[in-house]
């Protein structure tokens, strides 16, 4: 029996050229500081009254946590600071910082209390 590859072979220089695919880009890094599950939380604890959300489980320290606040501050239009290593954003802002971490490439963001 005869190969049916081999009269395929004969007609490949006859073929005309397909179109040239650009490589694909490759995916985008993944941010670090965004990898850990993140806790989204309201707060009123020692604060005289006033709420804080609070993000938790930054995979970020010192300079990064101080940028990630003044990132947020910029997106939300509400004052932002870091204490004993988390972020805290002023108000009731649960919904809106858990957007932003989602943007940033976040994938488990959890609200909790």
């Amino acid at each position: 029996m005869s190969n049916p590859f081999s009269k395929l072979a004969a007609l490949k220089d006859s073929l005309p050229e397909g179109e040239k695919v650009a490589p694909t880009a490759a995916p985008p890094p993944i941010d670090r500081r965004f990898a850990n599950k993140l806790v989204v939380a309201k707060s009123r604890k020692g604060r005289g009254g006033k709420t804080v959300t609070a993000i938790r489980g930054l995979e970020a320290h010192g300079e990064q946590l101080e940028a990630i606040a003044r990132e947020l501050k910029k997106a939300l239009g509400c004052g932002a600071s870091v204490e004993d290593g988390e972020v805290l954003v002023q108000g009731e802002q649960e919904k809106r910082v858990a957007a932003w971490l989602e943007a940033q490439g976040a994938k488990r963001v959890v609200i909790g209390t």
